[in-house]
């Protein structure tokens, strides 16, 4: 056993003799204390082993104050401690020799201090402890261990409460994960800066993992919750979480039925009272009056005798007059509709002067959100027909070719007009009728009372069965509706709008999260024919391997349910998705509100966020701001801060750069360096700014950013150039290498950076699509009929590289038209038909030939 430091002396009689001494002299009266750590033992105590009456235990270093450890042990003839296996110096104890009173053992007692600096000279390795070693003249005995660690509780919290609405009675969850901190911090829970207390009010509930569970939100619960960690260092608090409590609408009983009136009807109402909407809450839906006609006995008699007979007279009288002209109205307009019909197989009429939209296209070496249609190939007459010269050339109205009368300007009426020759005005291309005025008309009808009244994210139009399309300029979201989706004899009125997430809300459990913009198409409950496409963006990786990805849709209660789990699609199902890098593509056979919502299947999955530097454009003072934003990676989100910037003044320093944010829990970090400390200064404390995980994770926050404030130290001085660096931890990262003047560089908004999508929001007719109606007819007639070869509608799908959809497109009655309306909603910006053409001729067979269509033909 290796000896203490300082002497060692083993105690004899006489040293036994001389203690014993010491103690009948009074010595144990006061007690003592020394830096000795020797003593001797009376013979009566010599053969037993030193027992502990005190053992140091684990202690704290509360910022620079050290701590002190005790040891006190009996019968002991020296006692020291060693720290992290070394022998504490003797001069480093401070000893007190005592009696026990009740037994008359001598009792040893040894303290000494531990500083901050000795604990960190081991920083990175076991942690710090120390144990005390007693010998007596029998033996030795050693002490529990105690460690020593330094305190502290760190600043931000690992996840903060997310505010949240909620119904009433409804469970609520709020998460907290409190800030890393030694000794593990403890967590409570306020509301309104008031502590809640489970035990008081069983309504709250604080589970092991310090979240807070309302379990039946009650409007009193409506109020700002704020989780609070503490330890012996420090408080911190944690952002407060708004919940709001609303209390949707309910219908009271209905009241009785009335008397039956003059007019031969009864009537009853209710009242949307039971409970009455509150807080946000929604109103009750359905009717609150309703009225029935009365029985003959009921209806009071306001007539009789010869009264009666003229008045049977009359009324016969009149039905015959409407039977005959219900006839006359049926014949003129199964006339009128046999000349459409007889139009539009007229192929001169359907073929001439068509040519793909012209897009305005991209300047060299400017971003753009999408790209562009490219150039015309070399096989660019394979679809082109030749124009009959005989006839005007098209120019968006539809009629006869013998028509010579004037055109018509377009109305807001229907899509099919009258003219006075029989013959009929078809409305194509932009539809220039008032937004406000469509979207306020249809927001008065019943199941539009949840439209959004934001005119700049929806499109509108009227069509028939020639189709059509919608599109929101700059989101990436579009409606295409194919030739014979709509019934023919019907007119539909269809509308196309984004959702702002505050305006509907979406529940989101567990790890879920909000992958696309909420997408609402309508009226709901039209008949089609066929399925219609939906485009819109999505924000993640696109790996169904990474994610569980459903397609939820909003029900007529106003409740979402789950229509489709993507990957595992049902060709017999009204929704069917094609997913591509970026986009969604849903064929649905029902018009509704439609949003992408995925789980993570593992820490692999990842969301695609944006990444946006603004600043001011204009700059008087000495400080500056750069703000950063971290954004889903959708166009129309990108769009909605675009204009969030222009209206506070601001322009884009930057080309966006996108990050792959993984589901890692991990915090996104921000940092700004390399700035010319001659000229600039961060006034940011720390090293970095963190956006917490779940506040991007859950999609819920559309607007998060961080914002840099710098302080230049002239007003003089325009130049800056510093890098910015924003990564996930154990993640990827990007980086901004900034260097422009602030005074001098104003690029606009909306000009380089930002192409904005001049096309028009709504087309009609055959404009809405790049390959004409009659050449369309003609790749169906050729390519639906199965060939021994394969030369059919699934080379086509092959060479399209949408082969993995076979299964959905041979349950269509037409698979190559199916095929051609996906086509047509991938390319309409950026496609080109002459590539179509391409493809149509390495089918072989000599199919491009068909689009060879003669003057004679036409």
């Amino acid at each position: 056993m290796p000896l203490p430091p300082g002497p060692f002396v083993r105690c004899g009689f006489n040293a036994a003799l001389l203690l014993l001494g010491l103690v009948l002299a009074g010595f144990t009266s006061t007690g003592g204390s020394e830096h000795a750590a020797t003593a001797a033992l009376p013979a009566a105590f010599s053969d037993m082993l030193p027992r502990f009456l005190v053992e140091p235990e684990d202690e704290y270093i509360v910022k620079n104050k050290p701590v002190t450890l005790t040891c006190r042990s009996t019968p002991a003839t020296q006692i020291y401690f060693k720290c992290n296996g070394d022998w504490v110096h003797q001069d480093d104890h401070l000893i007190e020799h005592s009696v026990d009173p009740a037994t008359a053992m001598p009792v040893m007692q040894v303290t000494i201090e531990i500083t901050r600096q000795q604990v960190e000279k081991i920083f990175g390795l076991d942690e710090y402890w120390c144990q005390c070693v007693a010998w007596s003249t029998t033996g030795t005995q050693k002490s529990q261990k105690a460690y020593i660690r330094i305190a502290y509780l760190r600043k931000n919290f690992e996840e903060e409460p997310q505010g949240t609405e909620v119904a009433l009675d409804q469970e609520v969850l709020l998460r907290c994960h409190p800030p890393e901190g030694v000794p593990q911090a403890e967590v409570e829970w306020q509301r309104n800066e008031d502590v809640l207390d489970p035990v008081s009010d069983p309504n709250f509930f604080i589970t092991s993992e310090h979240n807070l569970v309302i379990r039946k939100a009650r409007l009193l619960d409506t109020g700002n919750y704020t989780c609070v960690a503490k330890n012996i260092v420090a408080r911190r608090k944690s952002n407060s979480a708004t919940v709001l409590v609303y209390v949707d609408g309910g219908w009271s009983e209905w009241s009785k039925w009335s008397a039956c009136g003059a007019d031969c009807s009864m009537w009853r109402s209710r009242e949307c009272s039971q409970p009455s909407p509150g807080t946000g809450g929604k109103d009750c839906q359905g009717l609150d009056l309703q009225s029935i006609n009365c029985t003959s006995e009921q209806c009071p008699q306001t007539v009789s005798g010869a009264e009666d007979v003229a008045l049977y007279v009359g009324m016969v009288a009149v039905a015959l007059c409407l039977t005959l002209l219900l006839i006359v109205v049926v014949l003129v307009y199964r006339r009128k509709k046999e000349g459409l019909d007889a139009d539009v197989a007229d192929s001169s009429i359907l073929t001439t002067g068509f040519q793909p939209m012209g897009i305005k296209p991209s300047k060299p070496g400017v971003w753009a959100p999408r790209p562009r249609r490219p150039p015309h190939s070399k096989n660019s007459h394979l679809l082109t027909i030749q124009p009959d010269l005989t006839t005007t050339s098209y120019q968006g109205t539809l009629r006869s070719r013998h028509d010579t009368t004037g055109k018509f300007s377009m109305t807001n009426g229907p899509l099919l007009d009258p003219l006075p020759n029989g013959s009929h005005t078809l409305h194509n291309g932009k539809l220039n009728s008032d937004p406000a005025e469509f979207v306020s008309r249809l927001s008065t009808q019943t199941y539009f009372k949840t439209l959004p009244r934001d005119v700049a994210n929806t499109s509108y139009g009227t069509f028939n069965f020639l189709g059509g399309r919608l599109t929101i300029p700059n989101t990436g979201i579009s409606l295409l509706i194919p030739p014979e989706a709509i019934p023919r004899g019907k007119i539909y009125e269809i509308y196309l709008t984004v959702q702002r997430k505050e305006d509907l809300r979406l529940p989101l459990a567990g790890c879920q999260t909000l992958l696309s913009p909420i997408v609402s198409c309508g009226p709901p409950g039209v008949v089609l024919s066929r399925p219609v496409i939906l485009s819109m963006d999505h924000c993640f990786d696109a790996c169904l391997d990474n994610w569980a990805v459903r397609l939820k849709k909003q029900n007529y209660e106003g409740a979402w349910e789950d229509v489709l789990l993507m990957g595992e699609e049902l060709v017999s199902e009204p929704y069917y998705c094609q997913l591509e890098a970026e986009t969604c593509r849903l064929f649905t056979e029902q018009l509704g509100t439609f949003a992408l919502v995925g789980e993570s299947l593992h820490m692999g999955a990842a969301k695609r966020l944006r990444l946006v530097l603004f600043s001011d454009a204009y700059c008087s003072t000495l400080e500056y701001n750069i703000r950063v934003y971290c954004m889903d990676d959708t166009q129309d989100v990108f769009k909605e801060v675009m204009q969030m910037e222009r209206q506070l003044g601001g322009r884009l320093i930057d080309e966006p750069h996108v990050l792959l944010f993984k589901d890692s829990y991990h915090n996104l970090r921000l940092s700004i360096h390399d700035m010319p400390q001659a000229h600039w200064r961060s006034k940011l404390l720390a090293g970095y700014q963190e956006i917490p995980f779940y506040h991007i994770w859950n999609g819920s926050q559309r607007y998060l950013h961080c914002t840099f404030t710098l302080e230049r130290l002239s007003l003089s001085t325009c130049e800056l150039t510093c890098q910015l660096c924003v990564w996930q931890l154990e993640g990827e990262g990007q980086s901004f290498a900034l260097d422009f003047n602030i005074a001098k560089d104003t690029r606009a908004l909306d000009a380089e950076f930002l192409l904005m999508d001049s096309n028009a929001t709504a087309l009609a007719g055959p404009s809405a699509f790049q390959i004409p109606y009659l050449i369309r007819q003609k790749i169906c007639s050729s390519l639906d009929a199965p060939c021994p070869n394969g030369a059919d509608w699934r080379m086509l799908a092959q060479r399209l590289k949408l082969e993995r959809h076979m299964s959905f497109f041979a349950s269509k009655a037409s698979p190559t038209s199916v095929i051609l309306d996906l086509w047509e909603a991938q390319h309409f910006h950026s496609g080109n038909i002459n590539q179509l053409a391409t493809v149509m001729a390495d089918i072989g067979k000599q199919e491009a030939m068909i689009f060879l269509v003669s003057d004679g033909e036409c």
